[in-house]
C-alpha cells in the first residue's frame, strides 16, 4: 500500500566521482538533468556538481530551500565488513587507504558544501539527505525509469562503494538484489587495464578499444582468459597477478574539480605476457589491434555468461542494464542473439552521470514507497535557449545570419546536407548522457564515401579507427539493419544489411556495423523531420551524427557552439531558427 505525498522535490547528485552530475525530480517525474562537464568545460569533471545543481533549480524556478530530499549516489558505509577483510588479506599501501578515507570524508561533508555554496545557515537547509549505494543507484537509473513493471536488473562497471557488479530483479517500485561482486574483482577494471596498456590513458578511453577491436582478431583470447576466471552462478574473479589496484589502489585525482585520473591498474605480468606497453604516440600495429579484439571478445564472453545466469535466476526475459560498461554498445547490440532476453532498456546515461537520476528515483520509489509514473523515453533534459539570447550572441560575434521558420529551416538544412555540407545543429534542450542525439550534433551526408575523412580533417581530428554514427528514422531501422529493435540513445551496435552498405559508406565500420540512433517523431520531431526531408532529397533516411565539439565536452551554450563553428571548418551553423552559412 503506497501513500501519496504532496508536491515533493528530490535533488539527485553524483559527487566526488567522475562524470559529476545533478538532476531534479518533482512528484516522481524528471524535470532536469545535466553533467557538470557541460558547464565546467572539462571532460568527465569530478568534484561537487554545484553548477549542475544551480541549473536544475533555476530551470524549475525554485531554490535550494524548496528541496525536500537530497539523494547522493554514494554510500561509504556500505560493505564495511568486506572492506575490513580485504584490508586484512591484501595489506594495501597506506597511501591507498588515505585516498579512500579522504574521499569518504568529502561525501560525509556534502551537507556543508550545500550550506557554503548557497550561503545558508545550517537550519535553512531543511532537505533530508539519503545516501544510495552506487550500484543500487545504477539499477534504479535503468529500472525505475523504464517502461517495464518487472525486469531482471544488472549493473556492471569499474567500482563503486566497493562493488563492481550487482544484479537482481525489479518489480513495481522495488528492486531486490540477488548477488554482487566486490573489490578488487571488476570486469570494468579488466577493460581499463588493457585500455591503458594500449596507450589510452584518459578517463573514459575504453570506447577507443571498442572501435579498434573491429580491426583485429581475438588471437589472444585464451591468454585473456587467464586474466578473468569465470566462477559459478554468474560470478567471476580477476587473476590478481596481472593487476596492482588491490595493492596500490586505483588512485583518483582532481576531486576538488577537474578531469579524473586513474593510476595504472596492470602489473608487470601483463607486460611479460603481451609485450611492451604501447606509448600514446606510437603507431598502432596488428598486435595492438589483436589485443583490442581479444579484450572485447573476453568482455563479451564474461558479460553474456552473467546474463545467462541472470536469466536463470530471475526467469524474466526483460533486462534493464546500467553501469559504466553499459556504454559498450558493441556488446549491447548482441544481447538478443546471445541471451534469452526479449526486451531491453538501457538509459541514455548508463555510466556514472546516471547515478544522479538513479539515486533520486531510488529515494522516491524504493525508500518513500511511491508508485512509478515516469518513463525516460527522451534524453533531452538540459538547458535550452530562446531566440533573443541566441540572436544577441550572434550579433556579439558579428555573424551574418538568416532567420527561417521551422519548415524552411528544415528544408534548407536538408538540402545543404544533401549537397555535402557539414552542419552544426544546435536545437532545444541539451542531451543527458554521453551522446549527441540530434540537439547538439554535427551532421553530414552518409552517402558520400569520403565524408568520414572530411569530418576528421575539418573538425574532429580523431583516430581513423573510430567510426561515425548513423541517425535513422525509427520506422526505417529494419530496412537498413539486421535488427529492428529501437535504439533511441545510441546504445547498441547492429550489423548493417550487406546490400545497404554501399548506400551509406561513411557510417559503415570495417566489420559492417553501425552504432545507430533510431529517431522518433514523438521524442524529437524537429530532428525526425530533418532526417525525413534529407531522405526526400537523397532517398536515404539517415544522417551522420557526431557530437558537437572539438576535443572538448559537447557544447551546451550557444556561445560554445559559435566558438566551435568559428575555429573549425564547419560549413553551416544552424542554431535555433538562425542559419549561418560560412560562405
Amino acid at each position: 500500500m503506497t501513500n501519496m505525498v504532496e508536491t515533493k522535490y528530490i535533488l539527485g547528485i553524483n559527487a566526488y566521482h567522475g562524470d559529476s552530475s545533478a538532476c531534479l525530480i518533482k512528484d516522481g517525474k524528471l524535470i532536469a538533468a545535466l553533467e557538470e562537464e557541460r558547464i565546467r568545460r572539462i571532460k568527465h569533471w569530478a568534484g561537487f556538481p554545484s553548477e549542475s545543481i544551480k541549473f536544475c533549480l533555476n530551470f524549475a524556478g525554485i531554490g535550494i530551500k524548496d528541496i525536500n530530499y537530497i539523494a547522493i549516489g554514494r554510500k561509504p558505509k556500505a560493505h564495511t565488513l568486506e572492506k575490513f577483510f580485504f584490508v586484512l588479506k591484501n595489506r594495501p599501501d597506506f597511501s591507498f587507504l588515505i585516498d579512500r578515507i579522504k574521499n569518504r570524508q568529502r561525501v560525509k561533508n556534502i551537507k556543508q558544501e550545500f550550506i557554503e555554496i548557497f550561503d545558508l545557515k545550517p537550519e535553512e537547509l531543511k532537505a533530508k539527505f539519503y545516501e544510495v549505494e552506487h550500484h543500487s543507484a545504477h539499477l534504479a537509473s535503468a529500472f525505475f525509469v523504464s517502461p517495464f513493471d518487472k525486469a531482471a536488473v544488472l549493473s556492471v562497471d569499474g567500482m563503486g562503494d566497493f562493488v563492481s557488479t550487482m544484479w537482481g530483479i525489479g518489480s513495481g517500485n522495488n528492486i531486490k538484489t540477488i548477488g554482487y561482486i566486490t573489490y578488487p574483482h571488476s570486469l570494468g577494471f579488466f577493460y581499463t587495464a588493457i585500455t591503458q596498456y594500449l596507450g589510452f590513458w584518459k578517463w573514459g578511453d575504453e570506447y577507443k578499444v571498442m572501435g579498434l577491436s573491429a580491426f583485429g582478431k581475438p588471437v589472444y583470447l585464451d591468454k585473456m582468459r587467464q586474466m578473468v576466471k569465470i566462477k559459478k552462478n554468474g560470478y567471476f574473479e580477476l587473476n590478481l597477478d596481472y593487476f596492482i589496484h588491490h595493492k596500490k589502489g586505483s588512485k583518483m585525482a582532481s576531486w576538488e574539480g577537474g578531469e579524473p585520473l586513474t593510476g595504472q591498474l596492470f602489473s608487470e605480468k601483463l607486460i611479460e605476457e603481451f609485450g611492451v606497453i604501447r606509448g600514446k604516440d606510437d603507431p598502432i600495429t596488428e598486435h595492438h589491434r589483436n589485443i583490442a579484439a581479444s579484450t572485447q571478445a573476453l568482455y563479451e564472453e564474461v558479460f553474456f555468461y552473467i546474463l545467462k545466469n541472470l536469466y536463470q535466476q530471475t526467469k524474466c526475459d526483460v533486462l534493464c542494464f546500467a553501469g559504466g560498461t553499459a556504454q559498450n554498445s558493441l556488446a549491447n547490440g548482441k544481447i538478443f542473439k546471445n541471451s534469452n532476453f526479449k526486451e531491453i532498456y538501457i538509459p541514455p546515461a548508463g555510466y556514472d552521470a546516471g547515478i544522479a537520476v538513479g539515486a533520486a528515483f531510488y529515494v522516491y520509489n524504493q525508500i518513500l514507497n511511491q508508485p512509478r509514473g515516469f518513463i525516460m523515453d527522451s534524453a533531452y533534459w538540459g538547458p535550452e535557449y530562446g531566440d533573443k539570447e541566441i540572436k544577441d550572441i550572434l550579433n556579439k560575434n558579428n555573424l551574418e545570419y538568416k532567420y527561417l521558420n521551422d519548415d524552411n529551416l528544415i528544408k534548407t538544412t536538408a538540402e545543404f546536407l544533401a549537397n555535402g555540407k557539414i552542419i552544426g545543429w544546435f536545437q532545444d534542450r541539451t542531451e543527458w548522457g554521453p551522446r549527441s542525439l540530434g540537439n547538439r550534433s554535427i551532421l553530414a551526408n552518409p552517402c558520400i564515401p569520403e565524408m568520414k575523412d572530411i569530418l576528421n580533417l575539418k573538425i574532429k581530428k580523431r583516430e581513423s579507427f573510430r567510426p561515425f554514427a548513423p541517425s535513422i528514422l525509427e520506422e526505417a531501422v529494419g530496412d537498413y539493419f539486421e535488427s529492428n529493435y529501437p535504439v533511441p540513445f545510441m546504445e547498441k551496435v547492429y550489423f548493417i544489411k550487406p546490400e545497404k552498405r554501399k548506400e551509406i559508406p561513411a557510417v559503415v565500420h570495417i566489420d559492417g556495423t553501425g552504432r545507430l540512433q533510431s529517431v522518433s517523431l514523438k521524442t524529437n520531431p524537429k530532428y525526425w523531420k530533418l532526417i525525413k526531408e534529407f531522405g526526400n532529397f537523397t532517398g536515404t533516411p539517415i544522417l551522420i551524427n557526431t557530437s558537437f565539439n572539438e576535443n572538448e565536452p559537447i557544447v551546451n551554450h550557444p556561445q560554445e557552439a559559435v566558438d566551435c563553428f568559428l575555429r573549425t571548418k564547419m560549413d553551416v551553423l544552424v542554431i535555433g531558427n538562425y542559419l549561418i552559412n560560412r560562405e
